[in-house]
């Protein structure tokens, strides 16, 4: 889920700071996602996800889309 989030994060041209504004997180929870530090719990990925306009499922699943 880190990469997804990371990599959906940068499609949508937005900084950390922008998408926990979004989600109504802290950067810090961002950033410790991202890196994998921390796992969410559901509701955090539900915030994720509609900030970042895409379902639960999609962040958690890997997305053959987001693969570099």
């Amino acid at each position: 889920m880190n990469t997804n989030v990371r990599r959906l994060r940068e499609l949508r041209a937005l900084s950390q700071r922008e998408l926990a504004a979004r989600a109504g997180l802290s950067v810090t929870t961002v950033n410790r996602i991202e890196i994998g530090q921390r796992k969410p719990m559901p509701k955090t990925v539900r915030k994720l996800a509609g900030a970042l306009d895409v379902s639960p499922q999609e962040l958690l699943t890997t997305q053959p889309w987001l693969i570099e």
